[in-house]
């Protein structure tokens, strides 16, 4: 027999400069932007370009690989589910509207695509929660460089 759940999440393009902080202030991100070059004024010229695609529960998105996009159960566990509580607040209101209303509007994670690599930019609480629930989140993916 399958279960099935009626929870359902709307992706929405998200606004860049709603993360700007993700970029000037996250330390764990720094090394990817200076390894690829990425500028601020790369990623805003770029980011219009983006689109919203699946990202299945991987650590791998349309064969590139993604840094920092922790998808593992043990990743959870160790990243979100046993994080501060400041942290965690916001995934349990996310999930609490979830469970209550049925469905969300949430805007879409971001991933950062430059030489073959990927970067989780923003939205890991949010890839959490559709994970978590089976099911599969869409992402803002950026090319950064051509082809």
């Amino acid at each position: 027999m399958l279960s099935q759940s009626n929870l359902s999440i709307t992706w929405l393009q998200p606004d860049i400069d709603a993360e700007r902080w993700e970029f000037f202030n996250h330390p764990a991100k720094q090394e990817w932007y200076r390894s690829h070059e990425a500028t601020w004024e790369l990623i805003i010229s770029r980011f219009n370009g983006g689109a919203l695609v699946p990202y299945p529960r991987a650590g791998i998105l349309e064969g590139i690989p993604v840094a920092l996009s922790y998808h593992t159960y043990e990743e959870y566990q160790t990243y979100l589910a046993r994080a501060k509580r400041g942290y965690r607040k916001n995934y349990s209101r996310m999930e609490d509207a979830l469970q209550s209303a049925g469905a969300l509007d949430l805007t879409a994670p971001i991933i950062l695509c430059s030489g073959g690599e990927g970067l989780l930019f923003s939205g890991y609480r949010r890839l959490c929660l559709a994970w978590n629930y089976g099911m599969v989140p869409y992402v803002w993916l950026v090319p950064l460089t051509e082809g």
